[in-house]
């Protein structure tokens, strides 16, 4: 059974329940490839607080993304079977409780080789994301869309597990590779000087906003796709990434960020990577009174689903070609 959107021409796209791009609901691990994932928890924030109400924004926003992308040239329900399997399990308040359902929840996701793209939820998701991530893959690849590091340390045990401070913990633990990992877009006013000193000591390579400015697209995918190889890669997406022009839904955004057209190009970008996993997080819909910030993460998750498409595409012709010569 191949599970796809469930949408046809002529119906409108309006109608029926919220599910990502009209994908079947259903809670299943049995012939699945990719499964949106809704983790509604925002107790990791640091200033505002709502994006708990992520995932239904982004779902809603999602109804009108139609299965073919022009821009690859293709359908992805030819190539993939997806589902919206609803939201986790999460104990809002208590973020180690939370940790641990996360975690419990998603473990067989990844031991059944389904791709989880997660939907949150504040930046602290990464981490329990992360840990599951890693009993099935051991140590991956980052790659991180942000306009902070989030590589800082609390002085404070009970703010340790903050949305600013998600992978430094997840590289103590082992879970990251961080010396093939990147992070890019990091700008704005911080606590200390040489801020992302930190992140860069842990072995991250760190692009600031201006680092990519100053280079092409295709020069920043390319430096991407060195820095990761064929290894294992989980992207995640801070909707901050974005200027707050393109994202005012969110509860940390800073000035001088990036337009929509170029994160979607960043990402096209990197058609070919061996991703195990996503999240989009940071999307806080009160902050969103026109619905812009869901719409554009709405657009950036189906940017995820595409590109495994296009290599689950890649990979069925160079099979192809093997069995050929063979």
């Amino acid at each position: 059974m191949m599970y796809r959107p469930q949408i046809e021409m002529g119906k409108p796209l309006f109608s029926g329940i919220h599910t990502f791009m009209h994908l079947p609901h259903v809670q299943t691990l049995d012939q699945v490839d990719f499964a949106v994932i809704g983790v509604p928890f925002d107790t990791g924030v640091s200033y505002a607080v709502g994006a708990r109400f992520g995932p239904s924004a982004i779902r809603t926003m999602s109804q009108r993304i139609r299965p073919i992308s022009p821009v690859h040239d293709i359908d992805i329900s030819e190539y993939l079977s997806g589902i919206d399997y609803g939201d986790l399990t999460v104990h809002p308040g208590y973020i180690e409780q939370s940790y641990r359902a996360i975690e419990e929840q998603l473990t067989p996701v990844f031991e059944a080789g389904i791709v989880p793209i997660m939907l949150g939820g504040d930046h602290s998701i990464s981490l329990p994301h992360l840990r599951a991530a890693a009993k099935k893959h051991g140590p991956v690849c980052l790659v991180h869309f942000d306009s902070h590091s989030d590589t800082g340390r609390s002085k404070h045990p009970e703010r340790m597990w903050s949305h600013g401070a998600v992978f430094s913990y997840a590289v103590d633990e082992g879970l990251i590779d961080a010396e093939h990992s990147i992070q890019m877009g990091m700008r704005g006013s911080a606590f200390k000087p040489n801020n992302l000193a930190d992140a860069r000591e842990m072995g991250f390579e760190v692009l600031t906003t201006d680092d990519v400015r100053e280079l092409t697209i295709p020069e920043l995918c390319a430096k991407i796709k060195a820095r990761v190889g064929d290894r294992p890669v989980f992207l995640t997406f801070d909707i901050d990434f974005l200027d707050p022009v393109y994202a005012p839904g969110t509860g940390t955004p800073e000035v001088g960020g990036f337009t929509t057209y170029e994160a979607q190009k960043m990402l096209r970008g990197l058609a070919g990577l061996n991703f195990i996993g996503f999240d989009l997080v940071e999307v806080l819909p009160d902050r969103d009174a026109n619905q812009i910030t869901a719409l554009n993460a709405a657009n950036i998750a189906f940017e995820f689903v595409c590109l495994l498409a296009v290599k689950r595409r890649m990979d069925s012709v160079t099979a192809e070609d093997t069995v050929t010569v063979g």
